[in-house]
């Protein structure tokens, strides 16, 4: 059974910095795009970055410039760096990969709280 494991969230305060990380537990299957979501109180979870296995990234309008967004296939893991956090960032960000010949699976969701 392939688990994504997530860690790094917290508590920060505006404009601080946290980075987040997901790895998959026990597959031999390739994964191809890895990406965050994220899901605020009352909201809709909504793509914050993905990655493809060539590398090419894709970021939500409100992220850009802030949040980089990367993958060591060799660890299979998937990372966020969050940079110049707002309060607007507050969610629960969850990860989530796409295997070649398996389901897609998330991650657990960790929260990430922005407040001063």
């Amino acid at each position: 059974q392939v688990q994504l494991v997530e860690s790094g969230g917290g508590l920060v305060q505006p404009g601080g910095s946290l980075r987040l990380s997901c790895a998959a537990s026990r597959t031999f299957f390739s994964i191809n795009r890895m990406g965050w979501y994220r899901q605020a109180p009352g909201k809709q979870r909504e793509l914050v970055a993905v990655i493809n296995t060539g590398g090419s990234t894709n970021y939500a309008d409100s992220v850009k410039g802030r949040f980089i967004i990367s993958r060591t296939n060799a660890k299979n893991t998937v990372y966020l760096q969050m940079n110049s956090l707002k309060l607007e960032d507050t969610a629960v960000y969850y990860c989530n990969m796409e295997f070649s010949g398996l389901a897609p699976r998330w991650g657990q969701g960790t929260q990430v709280t922005v407040s001063s």
